[in-house]
């Protein structure tokens, strides 16, 4: 049976983003909330396949376009970086503990750059829990690969050198339930992040390395497991009882 889907868009720093929450037939459920990576959207098919694997166990899913992205409004070149993600997925925190169909239990789910985005919510204490994809501490891989393989997406090299600057490894101590997913064979972002992030988050925390695993996640095993265990815990920690 389909589940319901609401259409639901919202304004952060005065651009309209667009996004789809997705509901379980269970009133006032807790709800995942997905940050897409640099070049992706809302309709990512991770995002879009975790939110039936949610709903499917009582949990509600809100995916949104960032800023520049999707249907959500802004230049991309001019309005993206990891600031204004932040501040979009603050507002997109702050419209679901506002809506009347969810429940204040809120869990982030971010890959790549929205992994990175997830992690660097100010207010992460309220997080109940956090599930991540290989998400850069550091912007120099982003910049590096991006360099390296001439693939600029038609961006200018000052795009990443100025908007994509970060380094967020001194405020991870206050992470905690976290499951962290990384592939050992992801060039775009060392795995080496995620043994850092696993060692400085707080208990509980999970680490899982996927053997020959790439930076999209692309092996259809991967994909399985990853869904299969991320909705586990955010089942975990979003419905204890």
């Amino acid at each position: 049976m389909q589940k319901k889907i609401i259409p639901i868009s919202f304004l952060s720093q005065g651009l309209t983003l667009s996004g789809f929450l997705h509901l379980p037939d269970e009133e006032k459920p807790p709800v995942v909330i997905g940050s897409h990576g640099l070049f992706s959207s809302g309709n990512s098919p991770k995002q879009i396949a975790l939110a039936k694997k949610c709903t499917d166990t009582g949990i509600a899913f809100f995916r949104f376009d960032h800023r520049g992205c999707g249907k959500s409004e802004g230049d991309f070149q001019k309005v993206t970086s990891l600031a204004g993600r932040v501040t979009d997925l603050s507002n997109a925190v702050r419209i679901m503990h506002e809506h009347p169909e969810t429940d204040d239990k809120i869990a982030i789910f971010g890959s790549s750059l929205g992994g990175t985005t997830g992690l660097s919510l100010i207010d992460n204490q309220k997080i109940h829990a956090f599930v991540t994809i290989a998400a850069p501490l550091r912007s120099e891989p982003i910049f590096n690969a991006a360099k390296s393989s001439g693939d600029l997406r038609g961006l200018p090299l000052s795009f990443y050198e100025n908007q994509l600057r970060f380094d967020i490894t001194d405020n991870l101590s206050n992470i905690s339930n976290i499951l962290i997913f990384h592939g050992d064979s992801d060039e775009t972002v060392p795995v080496a992040d995620a043994y850092e992030l696993y060692s400085k988050a707080a208990e509980p925390k999970k680490l899982i390395i996927q053997k020959d695993g790439d930076h999209t996640m692309s092996k259809l095993h991967h994909q399985i497991h990853f869904m299969k265990t991320a909705s586990e815990w955010f089942k975990k920690w979003l419905t204890p009882f």
